[in-house]
């Protein structure tokens, strides 16, 4: 029998195979550890593109997507189908990532087979169980199944800590967004994909990306209502918005502001397409949990299009501001960003509060001192370090 670590990393969205990535990459590059990796394919093509993009080749392909899908026919399908794949291989451990329902059912379906599980990005709360919606719930009941909590931030592990996990089950590891944008980074040629957008000289972006439940409908409405004034206001701003395949989002997005002078609509981008645009823009308007961690690396300022929010480091920080949907406060705050250098210039900061690169490495050290492989725990990770 191998005396190798067995770690089974399962994920299923584009978020999480971004996330999941440099891990897996610091996995399989450890002579003592044996990585199988398992994707659900909650969103097949999106996740796909990223697979592709990391060189990610997955032993196990669930291909749970269903056109239409619902929450209850997710979670019922990860069970289904990971069940049999932890029975058959037994690993030491199964690793699932952040909020979705693929990472709650993973750890579910490892919990039924006694097999450990590992939280990478735990610890997130808005102390509103439905907001959002379901990811909230889903981390709070994968923290009661995992056994290794990997916070991100020293905010997630006192949350952690204050609903009675034990300190010696909590790594400090950062957050692997920050990984994965830096491998990015070194590949990107500069500028915008002119390919996706031509903006005229002198012309400044504004990038949107809006797509969560508890914004469709009025909030959406409203949001688009604010985005076409402040474009009309401001004739050296263009706006970029990638929008969402959600049927949802495209009912709304796309008859209020198609056609309009100086706005693109783009149907969804590829992850370095995405961070091209983010390096670019000079302000992103977002509900995206993972565009609130990444832009603060990229020295762009956010405005937050949610009423809260599980990342208050990057507003605690100053290079984000929470301005929900109501269409007054995004023109007054976006427009003060537009006009005032001085107040830009302070939430343009490159310090980013929420990763340095070296979570990956602090994760697999972690595993490996869990599993007596490592004498020592990994250092913590500390912002600005």
């Amino acid at each position: 029998m191998s005396s190798k670590l067995h770690v089974m990393a399962v994920f299923g969205t584009r978020p999480e195979a971004i996330k999941m990535a440099p891990v897996i990459r610091a996995l399989t590059e450890d002579p003592g550890i044996r990585t199988t990796c398992v994707v659900t394919a909650q969103h097949r093509e999106m996740l796909d593109q990223v697979l592709e993009l990391f060189d990610l080749k997955p032993q196990v392909d669930l291909d749970i997507m269903r056109a239409n899908q619902s929450l209850a026919g997710i979670t019922s399908r990860v069970l289904e189908g990971l069940s049999p794949v932890l029975e058959r291989d037994r690993p030491d451990l199964l690793l699932a990532q952040g909020d979705t329902s693929t990472a709650f059912a993973a750890g579910l379906a490892a919990y039924y087979h006694k097999v450990p599980v590992g939280h990478i990005e735990a610890g997130l709360r808005t102390e509103d169980r439905y907001d959002p919606f379901p990811e909230e719930m889903n981390r709070r009941l994968l923290t009661r199944i995992a056994e290794m909590q990997f916070a991100p931030t020293a905010w997630a592990r006192q949350n952690l800590l204050e609903e009675g996990v034990p300190a010696r089950d909590i790594y400090l590891t950062g957050n692997t967004v920050t990984d994965a944008l830096r491998l990015i980074l070194e590949k990107l040629p500069p500028g915008p994909p002119q390919d996706l957008v031509a903006l005229e000289p002198g012309q400044r972006m504004l990038l949107v990306e809006t797509h969560r439940r508890e914004n469709l409908g009025a909030p959406m409405r409203e949001i688009c209502e604010a985005l076409a004034s402040l474009v009309q206001d401001f004739p050296d701003v263009a706006l970029v918005f990638s929008v969402h395949r959600n049927p949802r989002v495209r009912e709304v997005v796309i008859p209020a502001l198609q056609g309009r002078e100086r706005i693109h609509l783009l149907d969804p981008v590829s992850y370095p397409d995405l961070v091209r645009l983010m390096r670019h823009s000079c302000l992103i308007l977002t509900d995206s949990g993972g565009i609130q961690e990444e832009a603060p690396s990229l020295g762009v300022p956010v405005l937050v299009l949610r009423r809260t929010t599980e990342r208050p480091e990057g507003i605690q920080s100053g290079n984000a501001l929470l301005v929900g949907t109501d269409g007054q406060v995004i023109r007054r705050e976006a427009a003060r960003l537009l006009q005032e250098p001085e107040h830009y210039r302070s939430m343009s900061q490159t310090a980013s509060p929420y990763g340095d690169g070296q979570a990956a490495r602090r994760t697999v050290e972690a595993l490996l001192h869990r599993f007596g492989k490592r004498a020592t725990r990994p250092e913590e990770f500390h912002p600005g370090s």
